[in-house]
């Protein structure tokens, strides 16, 4: 059976600079290195994104054929979108085990969504 892959959406609250201590911040970054580094030795990591504030969103929509371009995150929620990861893993247990290990996990929600196409040689293959 092939592995299947799938994107760990992470998703907390945007904490200020003001509202953050920098020992605090120094503490996740370590967090999320340990974390991007056990994916990686466990071989199961394929790529990962550390976003900018949702502050730095623009999100476009079309409503009857006009676009409209938004500043800012299209949800107004207090967690925003804040990193993926992509994880190649046998099935979804593995991939709930791997999200249960997310740091973000201790103050948001960790998303987890299957993919359905992913390119090999610069082709678009179904994911199985």
């Amino acid at each position: 059976m092939t592995d299947m892959r799938y994107t760990l959406l992470l998703h907390y609250p945007e904490p200020t600079d003001e509202q953050l201590s920098a020992e605090d911040r120094a503490e996740g970054q370590r967090a999320f290195s340990a974390y991007a580094e056990a994916l990686h030795a466990a071989g199961v990591l394929i790529g990962a994104e550390v976003l900018q504030r949702s502050d730095n969103t623009t999100t476009l929509t079309a409503v009857d054929g006009t676009l409209r371009v938004q500043d800012g995150p299209f949800a107004d929620t207090k967690e925003q979108l804040g990193g993926t990861f992509v994880i190649d893993v046998p099935d979804l247990d593995a991939a709930i085990e791997w999200g249960r290990q997310a740091p973000a996990i201790h103050w948001g929600a960790v998303e987890i969504r299957p993919g359905a196409t992913h390119t090999v040689d610069g082709a678009w293959t179904p994911n199985q």
